[in-house]
C-alpha cells in the first residue's frame, strides 16, 4: 500500500496509509506515545531482568528504538521479539527521524535495528538481544518463541483489522504471557478490554497519552 510520511505534533514521523486510512502512530506525538504506552506503562513496570518482550507489530521499529534506549539508560536486559507481516523497506525507514528526535547519541542503533537480518537473534549490543519475525499474525506458530514478561499490543486499530483483536487472536497471544506478565496496548475498547479478561488479564484502564483519553494495561493472574 501507498504510504504516506506525516510529521506528528512533537516534530517525529508517522506514516499513513490513504487506503486503510490508518496511521503507524498518534498525529499527537508519535514518540511521546510511544514512550507513555509501551515505556511508561510496560518496560517499567516489570521489576524483572532479563525481561523478554514480544511486539505485535514491529512497523517503524519506533518502539523497538525506545526499548533499547531506555533498556540501556535503566540497566535492563531485554530480549525483544517483533511480528511483521510487511517490513519497510531501507528507503522507507532511512526516511523515519526518530533519532533526531530523541537520543541521538543511539542514531546508529535504529539503523542497526532494520538492518539486522530477520528470523534471527540478533544481540545489537550487550544487553539487549533482537529476533524480528516476519509473519501473519493470524497464522503464527506461537511454539518457535518462548513466554513472555510483556506484550506490547500494537496492530493496527480493531476498526481497521478487527481480525487482529479477535478472542481466538488474544487468547493464542495470552497463552505466551508469563503468569504475573504484563500486556499494554493503546486500545481501549470495551470488547478489547473483554478478551483480554477472558484470557487471564487482570485489565486497568488507565490514562492515555496526549490525544488519547485512556489505554489498556493487564497483568497475567493465570
Amino acid at each position: 500500500m501507498r504510504k504516506e510520511f506525516q510529521i506528528t505534533e512533537d516534530g517525529s514521523h508517522t506514516i499513513y496509509l490513504p487506503e486503510m486510512d490508518e496511521h503507524y502512530h498518534s498525529i499527537h506525538g508519535a514518540v511521546q506515545e510511544s514512550v507513555h504506552i509501551y515505556i511508561e506503562q510496560g518496560l517499567l513496570q516489570m521489576p524483572v531482568s532479563p525481561i523478554s518482550i514480544l511486539e505485535i507489530g514491529f512497523g517503524t521499529g519506533l518502539n523497538a528504538y525506545l526499548t533499547y534506549c531506555y533498556s540501556q539508560k535503566k540497566n535492563i536486559c531485554v530480549d525483544y521479539f517483533s511480528l511483521e507481516k510487511y517490513p519497510l523497506s531501507e528507503s522507507e525507514y532511512s526516511t523515519l527521524n526518530y533519532p533526531q528526535s530523541i537520543f541521538p547519541e543511539w542514531a546508529e542503533i535504529f539503523d542497526q535495528i532494520h538492518r539486522t537480518e530477520w528470523e534471527l537473534m540478533n544481540e545489537i549490543s550487550s544487553g539487549f538481544s533482537l529476533k524480528k519475525i516476519q509473519a501473519d499474525l493470524l497464522t503464527f506458530e506461537f511454539d518457535a518463541v518462548p513466554q513472555f514478561d510483556i506484550v506490547y499490543y500494537d496492530a493496527f486499530a480493531p476498526g481497521k483489522q478487527p481480525e487482529m483483536w479477535s478472542d481466538e487472536i488474544i487468547q493464542k497471544v495470552a497463552a505466551k504471557v508469563k503468569t504475573g506478565g504484563i500486556i499494554v496496548t493503546y486500545c481501549a475498547k470495551g470488547s478489547v478490554r473483554r478478551a483480554f479478561s477472558s484470557a487471564g488479564f487482570l485489565m486497568e484502564r488507565i490514562p492515555g497519552p496526549i490525544g488519547k483519553k485512556e489505554i489498556l494495561r493487564g497483568k497475567k493472574t493465570f
